[in-house]
């Protein structure tokens, strides 16, 4: 009999988000590699942005502590049920996983609403205290796990998307004349909020008179830097594009759980510069260009260095092509059905 894997997969919304591509591109390197039916729990309205031939269980448009409720429904007879962000059901009927992003929430709550802390708190402490196991995306998500809760997870990280790669010219000229890009500019893609550091990035960029581009929803408009360029939410078709027509990416948060977006802008042949903080340095290693967090020196050094060098830049962009060759989706959904094995799933 093949195994039933259930997963929740609520917290799936339109745009291109950390968690939303780790739900995509799992979903999607599980249907493909693993022997098994999946069945998963989404929102009535986003069934269309999962793979043909997994199972849907549809449930009501919702948000914020109605989504956390929706959560804590069971899914349906299964061997394992995953939550791919934390929130685990309340009585599952099988073992249980726990995906964690991170531990933001604790750590730097201050980037937050005070109410929007306080729930992800308690879904976070409810959850991991009832999950049969846990999976962290980063060495550094699992230290904080164990720090806070005690409890052991197992590493698996996130990776590119397969269709991220350096982009053809045409592709880069297209993007750049349909959104009338300058010829020079620094790049951050992701929402726009509190701990991407966007506002000091802003300071930086224009004592260096260049033009800062954010693409990405924005979620906190104190966050937006005084005179940036907003794209707003950028479809897929233009990510690679637009990372080929920056002339650096810049990636300067104080707190990250992974940090997929220079992790993608890497495997597109982008120079990246980013915060030596958090998961940051684990992920990027030596495919990007690490500054001290909060240090606008030296984060006006390193940009400065970059924009004025071109062989420094290509040489930066084929380190962080190597870096990211080293993720991929198959290995994640690999290492994501081991966890389901140990825990007696029928693999």
């Amino acid at each position: 009999m093949r195994a039933r894997i259930a997963l929740n997969a609520l917290a799936l919304q339109p745009g291109g988000s950390g968690v939303q591509t780790y739900i995509r591109e799992l979903v999607a390197a599980l249907a493909d590699r693993v022997d098994a039916d999946l069945i998963v729990a989404v929102q009535s309205d986003l069934a269309g942005e999962l793979p043909a031939g997994v199972g849907l269980v549809r449930r009501p448009v919702s948000s914020g502590a109605r989504r956390a409720a929706a959560g804590l429904r069971p899914i349906g007879s299964a061997d394992v049920v995953h939550g791919l962000d934390v929130d685990v059901p309340l009585r599952p009927r099988a073992p249980t996983v726990a995906t964690v992003h991170d531990l933001a929430v604790f750590d730097v709550p201050w980037t937050y609403s005070r109410w929007r802390a306080a729930g992800e708190r308690l879904l976070i402490r409810q959850s991991l205290h009832r999950a049969d196991a846990i999976i962290a995306v980063s060495s550094f998500t699992a230290e904080r796990i164990r720090a806070r809760f005690g409890r052991d997870s197992v590493v698996v990280p996130e990776a590119p998307s397969p269709a991220l790669a350096p982009p053809a010219a045409e592709a880069v000229d297209d993007v750049r004349a349909r959104r009338d890009l300058p010829a020079r500019f620094v790049l951050h893609v992701g929402t726009v909020e509190p701990r991407k550091g966007l506002v000091a990035l802003g300071e930086v960029c224009r004592r260096l008179e260049v033009p800062l581009v954010l693409a990405g929803k924005v979620t906190t408009p104190a966050a937006v830097p005084a005179g940036a360029r907003l794209l707003g939410y950028v479809p897929a078709s233009d990510i690679a594009p637009l990372y080929g027509a920056a002339t650096v990416v810049a990636y300067p948060s104080v707190y990250e759980g992974f940090g997929l977006p220079p992790l993608e802008a890497m495997a597109c042949g982008a120079a990246v510069v980013a915060s030596r903080v958090a998961s940051l340095p684990e992920v990027l290693g030596d495919g990007a260009e690490l500054v001290r967090t909060g240090d606008p020196d030296a984060l006006t050094a390193a940009l400065r260095a970059l924009l004025h060098d071109d062989a420094r830049r290509a040489a930066l962009a084929s380190a962080g092509r190597a870096r990211a060759a080293r993720y991929t989706w198959a290995a994640t959904a690999d290492a994501t059905a081991a966890v389901y094995r140990s825990l007696g799933a029928p693999l």
